[in-house]
Formats: C-alpha cells, sequence, structure tokens
C-alpha cells in the first residue's frame, strides 16, 4: 500500500515538472516573438539614417494621415534597403536554427548540424556551379529556372550530399556520431575540393562576388532574392511542427518509435529533404553562414527541455533574432565598411562549439 502511494507520488511530481517544463517553454516561445519583434525594429533604425524606432513606427500606423513622418532619403534606406534585408535575415536565420534542430533529433545528437556534416559545403558547391557555369555548360537550366536556378541548385547539392551522409552513417537503422562526423567532414573537403576547382575557372568578376559570398553576408538582399527564396524556406519551415512529435518519439529509438506508430523511413526523407531544402536556399543567398543550427538548438534545451513540440518553434524565433543582432554587429563594427557576417557567427560559434564536445566528454562540469 504505501510502496503504491509512494509510487504514484513519484509520478505525479515527475507530471508537475514536466508541467512547469511545459509552461516554460511557452512563455520563453512568448518572449522569443517579443525579442525578434524588437530586434527587427532595431536593425531597421540602426545605422545612418536619421530614422528612428519612434518614427518607422509613426511612419507605418500614421502614413495615410502624414507623408512627412520620414524623408524621401530614409524611406529609401528603411523600405528599399533595409527592410528586404531583415527579412531574409529572419527567413535565414529561422531556416538555419531549425535544420540545426531537425538534424539533431534525426541523429540524436546535438553536434549535429548542417555546416559541421557538410551539407552547407554541398549546397555551396551547387550554388557556386550556377555563378561560374551558369552562362555556360548550365545556361539550360538557368535559362528555365530564372531566378530559381541558383537555389535550386544549393538545395540540389545539399540533398546529395545529405543522403550520402545518411546512408554512409546509418546501418541497420542505427546511427553512428563518430561515423557520421567523420563521413560529414569527408564529404565538405570533397565538396570544397571541388568548390575550388571551379573558382579556379571564375573570371574577376566571379572571384570577387564568391570571395564576399564565401564568408557569407546577407548585404545582397534585394525582393527579388526574397521572392526566389521565401517559397522553399517557408514550405521547409512549415514541415517542422509535423516532424515534432516523431524526433521525440525517436529519441527513444527506432524501433520503440515504430512501435510507437511512427512511419521512421518517412519521418527520415521529410526531414532530410526538409534540411537539405532550407539550408540550400539560405547558402544560396547569404553564403556560408556558420554554427547558427548547433548554438541555438543546443541553449534553448538547456533552458526549455528537449521537446520539439516547443524546441522547433523556439529556435526559428531564436536563431532570426541572433542572426539580425550578428547582421547589425557586421554593419557597425568597421562602419563605414562590413564585416561578413560568417565572421562574427564563427567567432561565437566556434569556442561553443568547443565547449560542447569538452562538456560531453565531462572535461567541463558546467
Amino acid at each position: 500500500m504505501a510502496d503504491s502511494v509512494v509510487g504514484r507520488s513519484g509520478i505525479m511530481h515527475r507530471r508537475a515538472r514536466e508541467g512547469d517544463r511545459e509552461g516554460r517553454a511557452k512563455l520563453a516561445i512568448a518572449l522569443l516573438a517579443f525579442v525578434l519583434a524588437a530586434t527587427m525594429l532595431f536593425s531597421l533604425t540602426a545605422g545612418a539614417s536619421d530614422a528612428s524606432a519612434f518614427d518607422v513606427l509613426r511612419d507605418w500606423l500614421f502614413s495615410s494621415q502624414s507623408d512627412d513622418v520620414l524623408s524621401a532619403r530614409d524611406r529609401v534606406i528603411v523600405y528599399d534597403i533595409r527592410l528586404p534585408r531583415v527579412l531574409l535575415g529572419v527567413l535565414i536565420g529561422s531556416a538555419l536554427a531549425v535544420s540545426g534542430a531537425v538534424m539533431q533529433g534525426l541523429f540524436r545528437n546535438p553536434l549535429a548540424d548542417p555546416g559541421i556534416v557538410g551539407v552547407s559545403a554541398g549546397a555551396s558547391l551547387g550554388a557556386v556551379s550556377v555563378i561560374v557555369l551558369g552562362g555556360s555548360i548550365l545556361a539550360p537550366l538557368t535559362a528555365v529556372l530564372g531566378s530559381f536556378a541558383l537555389p535550386f541548385a544549393a538545395f540540389g547539392g545539399g540533398l546529395a550530399t545529405t543522403l550520402v551522409l545518411y546512408r554512409i552513417s546509418t546501418r541497420q537503422g542505427r546511427t553512428s556520431v563518430a561515423t557520421m562526423l567523420l563521413a560529414g567532414i569527408a564529404l565538405g573537403a570533397m565538396a570544397l575540393a571541388f568548390t575550388g576547382m571551379l573558382i579556379f575557372m571564375a573570371d574577376d568578376r566571379q572571384l570577387r562576388d564568391l570571395t564576399f559570398w564565401g564568408l557569407g553576408s546577407l548585404a545582397g538582399a534585394t525582393w527579388t532574392k526574397i521572392g526566389a527564396v521565401a517559397p522553399i524556406i517557408v514550405l521547409a519551415l512549415s514541415a517542422a511542427p509535423f516532424l515534432a512529435r516523431g524526433l521525440n518519439a525517436l529519441a527513444l529509438g527506432e524501433a520503440t518509435a515504430s512501435h510507437l506508430g511512427v512511419p521512421v523511413q518517412m519521418l527520415k526523407y521529410v526531414a532530410i529533404v526538409a534540411v537539405a531544402a532550407a539550408t540550400g536556399a539560405s547558402v544560396a543567398v547569404s553564403g556560408g553562414i556558420g554554427f547558427v543550427g548547433i548554438v541555438v538548438p543546443h541553449l534553448l534545451r538547456l533552458l526549455i527541455g528537449p521537446d520539439n513540440r516547443y524546441l522547433l518553434p523556439a529556435s526559428a524565433l531564436l536563431g532570426a533574432s541572433l542572426l539580425l543582432l550578428a547582421d547589425a554587429v557586421s554593419r557597425t563594427i568597421v562602419a563605414p565598411a562590413e564585416l561578413p557576417i560568417g565572421i562574427i557567427t564563427a567567432a561565437v560559434g566556434g569556442p561553443f562549439f568547443l565547449w560542447i564536445l569538452l562538456r560531453k566528454r565531462g572535461i567541463l562540469d558546467l
């Protein structure tokens, strides 16, 4: 009798803790949504323009009543230059963070990330192929797809790399993390080798574009680029909520997830295609921006736990906010010049990745 009471008490206590974590996750998502809104407004107004955040809000709310809230110069800066850049940053930050969270759930390891395991390198190879060969060998592709040729090629490169990586690192339903990391390094090196060959073939104009593009930047944001990649990224992100419960079950093992009714193989294929699409489209327009996919989900797991129902939307919000902040730093730290945003994310993400490795090995007890 006493044992049963103690057992029921333990179950109730565990459910109470889960309820507390669920409430904390919902509160965190609400706060992250507010932070993202504030970060977007800050990114719109930070820089050489005289427009303040209050002026931009007044222009949004009362532009039909008064046209002199913002000057003509400030309107061009805010709406034609900064707004596309902010929206592209939100799309790319969300895509990279959610892709990292999905890959970590799929491989059941917090070290998985599109940049670490070579997916971004494969996407870069596809994008560079179009930039360098789009006027010659790949001219039929660019003629048919137009502005979608670059994101389509990046998606194809990322998808091929992800499929090969999964096939190499998974045997009999079990994924070897060591094999995944080593295979990712090898695939990334091969992709970089072919990318180097294409860069060697590029002319001077293409070389300038590729050099700055390879370090990652949102400087080339335009409404045309947003129109080309937004459908791909939004479609990929729309699949994430439907993957959450399956990824939660997959954490218990593929056999257990299958017994719980999860279509494991379908889950894998949808997750792989979604990650490749989001990563490929992001790389196509922003270049190599690393470590967002590994830093954001890991931070959120420490805060709200591993439940993907809350982890995935929270990752989208925090990833977008962090990328906008990194972009703001890149625009102001060496003003009037602009530091590539990939340097900022690598400077922060590299030490964080090393900390995760040391923590997993028990060297750091934090």
